[in-house]
């Protein structure tokens, strides 16, 4: 590892099966990370606009979206708004993102449209001894779709949100063979960040059966902190705010601060080795 502590990172939050967390871990874990200081640019890449909504962010302030990004070139940079957590900006998405996949079909360098997006916000936006971003996370939408791709091409890094249930791992092989294909072809550097598991129910024994094969399979893959099942969590985005706004001492918000915490703590000790 060569990576300097003052370089922006880019991680795409990613599983094809819905409901699993995905869009709840994107929020959260932005939340627990400005919260420690970290300025982070969220990135919606998904059709529904479910970030955008859970953070506040209403139709009106989507002035200009992921959508433009990819499509009209607008900058990341222009397109970010502000939300109400201190140091988390947004690039909101819209229901034109729907429309990509055709829109690009016979595009060239159809897959390289958002890394070029944010190598040019790299370039705005500086290091973040230079007020820049510490993190970009992305969000994308529950399909490995062309906007996925994109994500997975633009990231340094893939965050796996994975819930404690029976088809947990359903799926899970296709999206790390799309890995693979994205390193081989698009983007060499990916990396896995992590896999992250998702609402655990300490009195269900299937929760605890699943938590256990996931770890036994992946190992180091897999960190440490497990999210909780909490209706806090759940109840945050109608009210237009990450749970660690809505209810901060909840079991889930907690949980996305360990979680941060390890994240930091484990890419310092990567870059130390």
């Amino acid at each position: 590892m060569n990576r300097k502590n003052t370089e922006m990172r880019v991680i795409a939050v990613a599983n094809q099966k819905g409901g699993v967390g995905k869009t709840t871990t994107t929020i959260n874990l932005a939340t627990a990370l400005c919260a420690i200081g970290k300025k982070t640019l969220l990135l919606d890449l998904d059709p529904q606009g479910n970030a955008s909504t859970g953070l506040g962010v209403d139709r009106a302030q989507r002035k200009k979206t992921t959508y433009d990004a990819l499509m009209r070139g607008a900058s990341l940079q222009e397109a970010a708004v502000e939300t109400r957590v201190p140091g988390l900006h947004i690039v909101p998405s819209d229901q034109n993102l729907a429309g990509v996949e055709l829109e690009l079909a016979s595009a060239p360098r159809r897959s390289y449209r958002l890394k070029e997006a944010v190598e040019r916000l790299r370039k705005e936006t500086g290091t973040q001894k230079d007020g820049g971003y510490s993190y970009v996370l992305m969000d994308c939408p529950p399909s490995l779709n062309v906007l996925t791709v994109n994500a997975l091409t633009a990231a340094d890094a893939i965050l796996v949100p994975l819930q404690c249930e029976f088809f947990a791992l359903e799926g899970l092989s296709q999206l790390l063979r799309t890995v693979e294909l994205v390193r081989e072809n698009l983007n060499p550097a990916l990396e896995i960040q992590g896999l992250v598991l998702t609402m655990f129910d300490p009195r269900n024994n299937l929760s605890k059966q699943v938590c256990a094969d996931v770890r036994a399979h992946f190992g180091r893959q897999v960190y440490d902190t497990v999210i909780p099942r909490n209706v806090r969590v759940s109840e945050a985005p109608s009210f237009g705010k990450p749970a660690l706004i809505y209810d901060y001492k909840c079991a889930g918000s907690q949980a996305y601060m360990h979680l941060a915490s390890e994240i930091l703590r484990r890419e310092k000790e990567l870059k130390s080795a």
